[in-house]
């Protein structure tokens, strides 16, 4: 089997020979690998062409190639069968092409870019290079349109005849290599080179004389088209033989080859036919307005020649399309103006910066308006577009308490600060009239200040001040010389709230605003906190002045407050009526009768009155178990004594959020920390708490005897006790927890190591001190 992957090898090594049929039977995962291998050799397409054609394979085995890569991702191929029948059902097909031919159908994308048309980054590109490397165009020709009226027949061509009317006969036709074809009972009938209106007038000829048919009608039409050979050559990228349809156009045979390169024209390509230049072709004309006129019907053995180009300039900065154009002689900047899409919106349109090369050294030149239409290109003339300054001519901006704040032209009707007012509709009410602003540039461009009496200016009473470019007027209103003014109301109100102050503010206007009096609120104690602002005050005294006023709950109009207005920064306070609080909530849950939630009826209410509320406590109540928590945290308490004597301080006053959990007798008691095998262990009243650390496996090493503690179901703790080599256990009750601490390291024993390192350094500082005490001591 061929492998077309041996193409791949390098140019020295001998390629494999194989048979050009077998190509069909490469695998789809064949292609893919040799299309990778083609990608990653460094080799153009047409260099791996050239090596398989000097290698004995054809034109033929490169064409079947093309056609594979091409269908790779579409449908699977078609077979041959499905190929007759499809030429037997009388549609207009393409003929199969010759061997030693390349067929027309077009690769989704080139087989490989060719290096001299990858342009670096920040290049400019080439323009239309762009158009043949997009995959979905392909440019095949139409086989479905009527069959042009210039169309040829030659060679390899089709044609239908049908007889209809007081007879009817059908005849297929295939034109002979000699140009003829053939009826039954006639010689040949010539036809090549005739259009198909001549040809059915000569076939129509023959027949009546042969068969002396009156009364019918006669329709010939051309069934499957015929291949030609085209020659494309010159600047392109794939240039060669190509086998295309007949009714294949100039634009078909430009795409399959991949278009010019670099230095190849786009718009002066030669289309030659019978060796005489037939047609020269301009692209721009096609890329630019779809305008394809140039876009001519082939022949056989039709050359398509593309030379060199003449002119490139290249386009910069604000174009609609930077790029690198061709330029034909007669053209002049203008028009490569026009091929970059003329300038953008931001493009500055007085002159154009050039860069021309010259013999030795470059040279820049201004290109104004005026010279567009006259100036000359010259190959590698780069044209620069800056962009027009981001500032205004005739613009000044005027700011404030006017009615119609906003940017404004300098113009004959608006030169003076006075007309550009009375352009903006004029003043608002609230302009502060004192003192106006302008803030403008100088000569040098420093930032300079000019102020003005508004009230004066406007009145005529000083001159008018002319305007300059970019000035800005600022007109403030009065309001804006205060901060923030605010006023502040809390206590009794539905809305506590920080306000913004208004003038002639009272003190009910304010309680409304803040959603009226609040349940429980007092209007016979509502105070207002103001500063003191006069300039007398010194540090040491009052600075705050306070106000009280009895307000009419229902704030209606006309109470004692009417005459009492606010100023800034007021505080105003709504009293609560003496006594009032909503309802606080305590729960107790457990072993009483009614455990839920109760409200606290008084502000003396204790613990003991809350249990009592609750019907008392049930026979399984366990009290020295019993937690009492406060703010999530656990209070400890003798619950036993506590009701015992109500008096004594455990019975704690209720507040709002307390509970109380009252459980049943527990039989476990808990053994935790430095003991061998903590355990949770059952109650037994004779033990002590060194029997229930024998259950959980002795103390550890580690394990601090002195400070082993209990805790208590209630939060209480307790301390092993010793006193003159007495110990005192604390009693061990049901749900008590022992915990026996660790003992805590006051430093690291230090490693042996460490210590013959001390005592070296401790022997050699011996030695040094008794030396230097002998050499004292002889002296």
């Amino acid at each position: 089997m061929l492998l077309w992957a041996g193409l791949l090898l390098p140019a020295g090594q001998v390629l494999a020979q194989g048979s050009p049929a077998k190509v069909e039977q490469l695998t789809d995962e064949q292609i893919e690998v040799f299309l990778k291998k083609a990608l990653d050799s460094g080799l153009s397409e047409s260099q791996i062409e050239q090596l398989a054609l000097r290698q004995g394979y054809t034109q033929s085995d490169i064409a079947r190639m093309r056609e594979r890569i091409s269908t790779l991702d579409k449908a699977p191929a078609e077979t041959p069968t499905q190929r007759s029948s499809r030429v037997q059902s009388g549609r207009r097909t393409i003929s199969d092409a010759p061997p030693g031919t390349l067929s027309d159908t077009l690769p989704k994308k080139p087989l490989m870019p060719e290096g001299r048309d990858t342009l670096p980054e920040q290049t400019p590109r080439l323009f239309g290079a762009s158009f043949f490397e997009l995959p979905a165009a392909t440019f095949e020709p139409n086989l479905k349109i009527a069959t042009p009226k210039n169309y040829s027949l030659g060679p390899d061509d089709q044609l239908l005849v049908s007889i209809y009317g007081a007879s009817v006969k059908n005849y297929t036709l295939d034109v002979s290599p000699e140009g003829t074809v053939s009826i039954e009972n006639s010689g040949p009938i010539q036809v090549s080179g005739l259009s198909i209106e001549q040809a059915r007038d000569r076939i129509a000829g023959v027949l009546k004389r042969l068969y002396g048919l009156g009364g019918v009608g006669i329709n010939v039409t051309l069934g499957n088209v015929r291949s030609i050979q085209v020659t494309v050559t010159g600047e392109v990228k794939r240039p060669g033989r190509y086998t295309v349809s007949s009714l294949a156009s100039l634009f078909n045979a430009i795409y399959s080859s991949g278009g010019p390169t670099e230095n190849g024209t786009f718009r002066r390509i030669q289309v030659r036919r019978e060796g005489k230049l037939f047609r020269e072709v301009d692209l721009y004309q096609f890329l630019l307005s779809g305008d394809e006129q140039d876009n001519i019907g082939l022949r056989d053995q039709d050359v398509i020649f593309f030379p060199d180009y003449e002119t490139h300039v290249t386009f910069q900065g604000e174009v609609r399309r930077p790029m690198i154009f061709e330029i034909k002689p007669g053209e002049h900047f203008r028009d490569a103006l026009r091929f970059a899409g003329g300038f953008n919106d931001r493009a500055y349109r007085a002159s154009v910066g050039v860069q021309r090369n010259l013999a030795r050294e470059r040279q820049m030149l201004m290109l104004d308006e005026a010279a567009f239409a006259d100036f000359v290109p010259q190959n590698g003339d780069v044209y620069m577009v800056g962009k027009i300054l981001e500032r205004f001519e005739n613009r000044v901006s005027l700011k404030g308490a006017v009615l119609r704040p906003g940017d404004y032209a300098l113009s004959a009707d608006t030169r003076t600060v006075k007309q550009l007012i009375e352009k903006a509709d004029g003043l608002r009410e609230d302009a502060f009239l004192l003192r106006g602003l302008i803030e403008r540039r100088s000569a040098t461009l420093q930032k300079e200040v000019l102020s003005f009496d508004i009230g004066k200016l406007l009145s005529g009473q000083v001159a008018d001040i002319p305007l300059r470019r970019e000035d800005v007027i600022t007109i403030h209103a009065i309001d804006d010389f205060h901060d923030n003014q605010y006023v502040v109301i809390s206590g009794a109100v539905n809305q506590p709230d920080t306000l913004s102050y208004a003038a002639g503010m009272s003190v009910a206007d304010l309680v409304t605003l803040a959603g009226g009096f609040a349940e429980g609120a007092t209007g016979s104690r509502v105070e207002v906190s103001r500063r003191i602002r006069y300039e007398g005050s010194t540090p040491d005294s009052t600075t705050i002045q306070t106000f009280i006023f009895n307000i009419d709950k229902s704030l209606t109009l006309g109470t004692a407050d009417a005459t009492f207005k606010l100023q800034p920064y007021d505080v105003v306070v709504v009293r609560y009526i003496p006594g009032y609080e909503v309802q606080r909530q305590v729960h107790i849950r457990g072993e009483v009768l009614y455990p839920s939630p109760y409200v606290i009826k008084g502000r003396d209410e204790r613990i003991s009155d809350l249990i009592r509320r609750a019907g008392g406590l049930t026979s399984e109540a366990y009290l020295p178990g019993a937690q009492f928590t406060r703010r999530g945290e656990l209070v400890a308490i003798d619950l036993s004594n506590l009701l015992s004597n109500p008096a004594q301080a455990d019975n704690l006053r209720l507040e709002s959020g307390d509970e109380l959990m009252i459980p049943k007798r527990s039989q476990l008691v808990r053994i935790q920390g430095s003991v061998l095998m903590p355990a949770l262990v059952s109650y037994v009243p004779q033990w002590d708490i060194s029997d229930y650390i024998q259950q959980a496996g002795g103390l550890t090493d580690d394990a601090w005897r002195k400070k082993i503690y209990v805790t208590y179901p209630n939060g209480r703790v307790r301390t092993v006790k010793s006193l003159v080599g007495i110990t005192r256990s604390p009693q061990v009750q049901p749900g008590t927890v022992i915990t026996v601490p660790a003992k805590t390291r006051k430093g690291k024993r230090m490693e042996t190591g460490e210590r013959i390192a001390i005592f070296s350094l401790a022997g050699t500082l011996l030695i040094a001190t008794s030396t230097i005490l002998s050499v004292l001591f002889k002296r």
